[in-house]
């Protein structure tokens, strides 16, 4: 079962980097103005929730955007049924006039591994992808259960569990990824989530701490969000019990 998942899983992984390569070399511009979150720096914010979730709001004229970064994202990744990296982006538009936010052209940079850029991954794409994959995964352990019949209780039940796991996946990005929108006094906000390949061969495995930039381009700039997982020691965030 597991030689099926990894054979099945490898062009999708081959998939998400050419997906990310072909996003990241439309990318905006690099002479566009960036407008940077610093701590301390005017409309530059910082919280924290009970949940485990990082927030770093970042305000420029009449736009403000704000992401929301799990601290145990990291660690979230390696027990997906795919290397993706999930965070959200929330916007706040106060403007009188109108503007477009799009996700073509969101990157998230991996600062220590060789300073990658991934462009984030289109959602329809990706759930397709996760659809056929586990497709194939199921006809592949009905051909093996035939030859090996003993073994069809371990293998169904190990199916079941994978197929669950992406169609938990495909539910989640379905529901709440972040789409192409058009923001105005009529519609002044907006909120999703954005995904990444976090696996290549320039990525490989997790440093013991990592350092990562989110650019949003909008318009004629871009938002900078630089951020590091797992926390640095002292800025710890706790996490509510489930009721």
């Amino acid at each position: 079962m597991v030689g099926l998942v990894r054979r099945l899983v490898l062009p999708l992984l081959i998939l998400l980097s050419i997906l990310g390569a072909v996003a990241a070399s439309k990318q905006n511009s690099p002479a566009m103005p960036a407008v940077r979150w610093s701590e301390g720096k005017p409309g530059s914010t910082f919280t924290s929730t009970a949940d485990g979730k990082y927030l770093y709001g970042l305000k420029d004229g009449d736009l403000e955007i704000t992401i929301a970064v799990d601290s145990q994202e990291l660690e979230k990744v390696r027990h997906r049924p795919l290397p993706i990296f999930a965070l959200r982006i929330e916007a706040h538009y106060s403007g009188q006039k109108s503007l477009d936010l799009t996700t073509d052209h969101v990157t998230l940079e991996f600062v220590r591994h060789y300073q990658v850029v991934n462009s984030s991954l289109d959602p329809d794409e990706l759930s397709t992808r996760i659809q056929n994959d586990a497709d194939n995964l199921s006809d592949e352990v009905e051909h093996d259960v035939r030859k090996h019949p003993k073994k069809k209780q371990e293998q169904e039940s190990l199916l079941q569990s994978h197929l669950k796991d992406m169609t938990d996946l495909m539910g989640f990005i379905s529901l709440h990824c972040l789409r192409p929108v058009t923001l105005d006094p009529g519609n002044p906000e907006t909120v999703g989530w954005v995904f990444f390949s976090a696996k290549n061969k320039w990525i490989g495995g997790w440093k013991p701490q990592e350092e990562f930039i989110l650019h949003v381009p909008v318009k004629d700039r871009i938002f900078e969000f630089p951020f590091t997982l797992p926390p640095h020691k002292g800025d710890v965030v706790l996490r509510r019990r489930d009721e």
